[in-house]
């Protein structure tokens, strides 16, 4: 399901709209936030969530140095976590000793992951039930979670819902709970450093998409559309510069940065159209997120032109007044990044 403005739902930024705004996680940013990891678990017994990778199989070992070792491993997360591997991958944690507090360490499949092992508790069943009937969110559990993002454009360490795929039954999910909002994001620009072009390109562009989607959204706001109009303007500035030099800090958090920002702003009004079209094309042709999602924001940035009200005013911000140019802007930063 997606929400879109239309030109009789106007939403304007006047102080007789009432509107909310309500993100409840602890933000920690910067490079070597990572070694705060420890002190926010805080003695407790920890899952770990990561890839198999000898970066991330690294950073498990520099963990558990500090916090001890992991009751819990789960590191063989795929990317678009899907039924059959998170199912397996539950009873592998219903065998095992409850974790207190999970740590995901990774990009936004590993996040998505988390919740929903700290949701399943165990049974994978309940989580299906729930995400197929809507029924059943008594039982799902509430294990907080500690997210640690390596990539950044998912956003997912600061929002409440998971992204889960049924690829037998050709079909996407979202797993969506207020108390699966993270407990705390460590946003390390460093954990960034390196990652390949492509992974950084699709990443990036799904953070673009997160921040222009929540502007159109019938739930945008005030708070959403700030952080959304912040966001747009730098990944559209830092991607291109960083596609050429992936080892560069301060563009990394720059760009990590921006991705946050576009989580907050999303993290209260979902995404729109361009979303909903991606998840067949990822589905069917194994399209990365990330450039699913973002083709498509050319010509829905031409539909929402001239619809008025707090869309319209962010759209100018992040354009610069200059609407008319918006659609070539967008198109051609697409065709920069190939």
């Amino acid at each position: 399901m997606y929400w879109i403005l239309l030109p009789s739902q106007k939403l304007k930024n006047e102080a007789g709209v009432l509107w909310s705004y309500h993100n409840p996680v602890r933000v920690q940013f910067g490079p070597g936030s990572f070694d705060q990891l420890d002190a926010c678990i805080a003695g407790r017994s920890y899952g770990l969530v990561t890839y198999p990778d000898a970066f991330c199989t690294a950073l498990t070992e520099r963990l558990a140095a500090r916090a001890g070792p992991a009751v819990v491993v789960i590191n063989d997360v795929a990317a678009n976590p899907d039924y059959a591997l998170l199912q397996a991958q539950t009873q592998q944690i219903a065998d095992g000793s409850t974790p207190e507090v999970w740590v995901a360490l990774g990009g936004g499949s590993v996040i998505d992951s988390a919740k929903v092992f700290a949701a399943a508790n165990g049974d994978f069943g309940n989580v299906a039930r729930f995400l197929e009937t809507g029924n059943g969110a008594e039982v799902l559990s509430a294990t907080p979670i500690i997210a640690v993002p390596t990539t950044a454009g998912t956003g997912s360490e600061v929002t409440c819902w998971a992204t889960v795929w049924n690829e037998a039954a050709g079909k996407k999910f979202s797993l969506a709970r207020p108390n699966l909002y993270p407990e705390t994001a460590l946003v390390d620009p460093a954990l960034m450093c390196g990652k390949p072009l492509a992974l950084t390109v699709s990443t990036g562009l799904d953070a673009l998409s997160h921040s222009l989607e929540s502007l159109w959204n019938v739930n945008a706001n005030p708070v959403s559309a700030n952080h959304a109009v912040y966001a747009s303007r730098e990944v559209m500035d830092v991607l291109p510069a960083l596609a050429a030099d992936l080892e560069n800090l301060e563009l990394r958090g720059r760009m990590a940065r921006a991705a946050t920002f576009a989580g907050l702003a999303f993290s209260n009004t979902k995404t729109a159209i361009a979303h909903s079209l991606s998840y067949p094309i990822t589905l069917k042709h194994n399209v990365p997120h990330g450039i699913a999602c973002s083709f498509s924001l050319p010509i829905v940035i031409e539909s929402v032109s001239g619809v008025g009200g707090l869309c319209e005013d962010a759209l100018g911000r992040i354009f610069e007044g200059d609407m008319p140019s918006a659609v070539t802007k967008v198109s051609t930063l697409l065709t920069s990044l190939n």
